[in-house]
């Protein structure tokens, strides 16, 4: 016979959809706090809430293409990808809905306190960014398709682009007060120092 709460929430239920994604969450969240793994956040159909007090790059490069999501949904999207960066305050949430219980928010924090996250080759798929920005040596209107090491990452691997299509790159880029959505994130390896991973009933977003 299956659990129930007053309500009438199906706790086995529950448990069955989420335990299994909270323990790989946890789990993958300490391997990046010890530096250990290549990262790689993407929530199928739903978008991420992340902000940061400030973000200091270098190799910056930003280019249009798009998301193709589980079922064939295309997305279109601005990729902002860095060579390294240092981030201050950092906040990524994402609100799951779960088929009878409702909404759960996993909510992640890292360099408060003085610490700082450290990101190398760092790509984020974004469609809504709202920050104060500094950019030394920019150049804007270079094809999409000549990003390359030189200046910084290059295009991420799988993504395409129109030929000729606009881009923009700078050495380096100072975002403080980011907010941003995005549907994707990924990094060579990306060290949360600080890291506090909460996981919540309802709504409990970075903004």
């Amino acid at each position: 016979m299956e659990s129930v709460a007053r309500g009438g929430t199906r706790w086995k239920r529950f448990a069955v959809v989420m335990v299994p994604s909270v323990a790989a969450t946890a789990a993958v969240g300490v391997a990046l706090a010890q530096g250990a793994l290549a990262a790689s956040f993407s929530v199928s159909g739903q978008q991420a809430k992340v902000s940061v007090d400030r973000l200091d790059g270098k190799g910056f490069v930003q280019y249009g293409t798009i998301d193709v999501q589980h079922g064939g949904k295309e997305i279109p999207v601005a990729v902002s990808a860095f060579k390294s960066a240092e981030l201050r305050g950092l906040c990524q949430s994402v609100v799951i809905p779960v088929p009878v219980f409702g909404d759960v928010s996993v909510k992640l924090n890292a360099g408060n306190d003085g610490k700082v996250v450290e990101a190398k080759n760092l790509y984020i798929d974004l469609d809504q960014l709202d920050a104060d920005a500094t950019f030394t040596n920019i150049n804007i209107g270079v094809s999409a398709n000549d990003t390359d090491n030189e200046t910084g990452p290059g295009l991420k691997p799988g993504d395409t682009v129109l030929p000729g299509s606009f881009a923009q790159e700078a050495d380096e880029a100072l975002l403080t007060d980011v907010k941003q959505t995005s549907w994707a994130t990924s990094a060579g390896t990306f060290k949360l120092s600080g890291l506090s991973l909460n996981v919540a009933k309802g709504k409990n977003e970075c903004f």
